[in-house]
C-alpha cells in the first residue's frame, strides 16, 4: 500500500497513473480532503493505514516574474518547507520509508571544461555560454547529489527555491528518498507543465536547463523503490540537456502555433541600471540514478515525442478554433 500525498497536483496526478499502471494499491490524498499538515492527523492515518511507501508530492510552486504576497511567501514556506518537516517527523516516528519530490531549482548554472579542469558558471543566459553548449555540449556537466546547492536562502535565489533547499537540509532520515525533478514537461497541457509555459508566454528567458519528462522520471521515482535502491537523494532528469531557443524551434516545427516566440538574452545589467532577476537555469548530473541501472530517454527526444503526442486544453483549442 503506497500512500501518496499531494494527489492532485501536476506531479502527484503522474504517481497517480503510474501507480495504476503498476496495478499498486495507493491512496491519493490531498489537503482540500484532508489536512495532513497536522502532525496529530498525519501520525494517526499513517499509523492506522501501515503504508509500505508514503509519498509527498505536494508541492507550492510560483510564477516566474511574479513578486509574492507576504501571505503567499508564507503558504509555499508551509507547504514546501514545513510539511515535509512533519512528515518526517510522521515516518520516523512509525517507522515508514517514504520518499519526497524536490527540485533542481536549488542550483544554478553547470560546470564548464577547459584544459581538463572543471569550473562552475552560474550564468547560463551568457551568449558566450550558449555559442559553447551548441558547438561543445560535451564540455558540459551537472552538478551532482554531493554538491551543496548554490541558489538557495546562503545565497541569491528565489523565494520558491529557497523553500525547497531548506526542506533538503532538514531531512536527514536514514529511510528517504529525495527526488530532485527539473522543469517537468509531458504531452498534456497544464500551468505546470514547461512545454505549456513556453506556449503561454510570448517572451522568453533563453538558457540552457535539464528537463524531466513527468511520466518518464516518476517511474523511475517508483523504479527506485522497486528495486530498493539505497535511500538518498537523486537527480531525476533526462540525460543531456537543451537551450530554449532549441525547444522553441521544436514547438514551431511540430505544433505550428500561429504567434512568434520573443527570446530574451541578458548579456549584463542591461541599459537600464536594473540588476538581472535570480534564475535558476541549470544542468544536474544522473550518473547516481544511472548507476541503479535506471535509463531514461535522451531529453530531446523526450521533448519531440511530447510535442508529436500534445494534447491542448480544451480553452486554447477553442481559442485556436476562434
Amino acid at each position: 500500500m503506497v500512500l501518496l500525498l499531494g494527489a492532485t497536483s501536476y506531479i502527484g496526478q503522474a504517481f497517480a497513473r503510474a501507480l495504476r499502471r503498476r496495478k499498486d494499491a495507493f491512496i491519493p490524498l490531498s489537503r482540500s480532503t484532508f489536512d495532513y499538515s497536522r502532525f496529530e492527523f498525519l501520525f494517526d492515518y499513517v499509523r492506522k493505514i501501515n503504508p509500505n511507501l508514503l509519498i509527498n508530492s505536494d508541492d507550492n510552486d510560483e510564477t516566474p516574474g511574479q513578486e509574492l504576497a507576504e501571505t503567499e511567501r508564507m503558504e509555499m514556506l508551509q507547504a514546501n518547507t514545513v510539511l515535509p518537516q512533519t512528515i518526517a517527523r510522521v515516518c520516523g516516528a512509525t517507522n515508514t520509508p517514504w520518499g519526497h519530490i524536490s527540485s533542481g531549482s536549488i542550483y544554478c548554472g553547470a560546470k564548464i571544461g577547459q584544459n581538463g579542469q572543471f569550473s562552475v558558471e552560474e550564468d547560463l543566459s551568457l551568449d558566450s555560454v550558449r555559442r559553447l553548449f551548441a558547438a561543445h555540449p560535451e564540455r558540459f556537466r551537472g552538478f551532482s547529489e554531493q554538491d551543496e546547492p548554490n541558489f538557495s536562502f546562503k545565497s541569491v535565489c528565489t523565494f520558491y527555491s529557497g523553500t525547497k533547499a531548506l526542506a533538503e537540509e532538514s531531512l536527514h532520515s536514514s529511510r528517504n528518498y529525495i527526488w530532485r525533478l527539473r522543469l517537468p514537461f509531458n504531452e498534456t497541457d497544464d500551468r505546470a507543465n514547461f512545454l505549456s509555459q513556453l506556449q503561454n508566454n510570448s517572451h522568453l528567458h533563453d538558457s540552457i536547463n535539464s528537463l524531466s519528462q513527468l511520466d518518464e522520471c516518476v517511474s523511475a521515482c517508483l523504479d527506485l523503490w522497486d528495486r530498493r535502491a539505497p535511500f538518498g537523494t537523486y537527480n531525476v532528469v533526462n540525460p543531456g540537456a537543451v537551450r530554449t531557443h532549441d525547444v522553441v524551434q521544436m514547438i514551431h516545427r511540430i505544433l505550428k502555433p500561429r504567434r512568434e516566440f520573443q527570446l530574451l538574452v541578458y548579456e549584463s545589467d542591461g541599459d537600464s541600471g536594473q540588476p538581472k532577476p535570480p534564475r535558476s537555469d541549470c544542468i544536474l548530473d544522473i550518473a547516481k540514478l544511472e548507476k541503479t541501472g535506471i535509463k531514461l530517454c535522451p531529453v530531446q527526444e523526450a521533448i519531440e515525442r511530447s510535442l508529436h503526442k500534445w494534447q491542448p486544453h480544451a480553452s486554447r483549442v477553442l481559442k485556436t478554433l476562434a
